[in-house]
């Protein structure tokens, strides 16, 4: 069963160093105690915080840093760059226009990482879809 997720729902990055915090704006309507997320809540710094530090190979700045240590892989201050919405949503469950975001969902970063939702922010609210 999917939980729907909220702002402050605890996501992490496969490349990132440190859990974050997702930010979910008040902008579709819905919210209960703090606003529920749909797909469309991907926006770089705006949603998806950092995660710390990035140690993705397919980064330019881990790949720089990394040259310039003679090949010791060195990580660098994550800035993610997601570009498409997460998939895939609860597509029976709308918030707002959008499918509602759930535990259940992926993010991609173009520097290779997948980002995971590993707690909702809430418990009470199930969807399925």
């Amino acid at each position: 069963m999917a939980y729907a997720t909220v702002s402050t729902a605890l996501i992490t990055c496969t490349f990132g160093a440190a859990p974050t915090a997702l930010t979910v704006l008040p902008t579709s309507g819905v919210q209960g105690p703090t606003p529920v997320g749909d797909i469309m809540s991907y926006i770089p710094m705006s949603n998806i915080p950092t995660f710390g530090m990035c140690s993705s190979p397919s980064n330019p700045t881990v790949i720089a840093a990394t040259a310039a240590a003679l090949g010791v892989l060195t990580p660098m201050p994550c800035v993610p760059v997601t570009v498409a919405p997460w998939i895939p949503g609860a597509p029976t469950v709308l918030t707002g226009s959008m499918p509602t975001l759930t535990n259940s969902c992926k993010l991609l970063c173009t520097w290779a990482g997948s980002i995971s939702i590993t707690f909702s922010g809430q418990v009470a609210t199930t969807v399925s879809g």
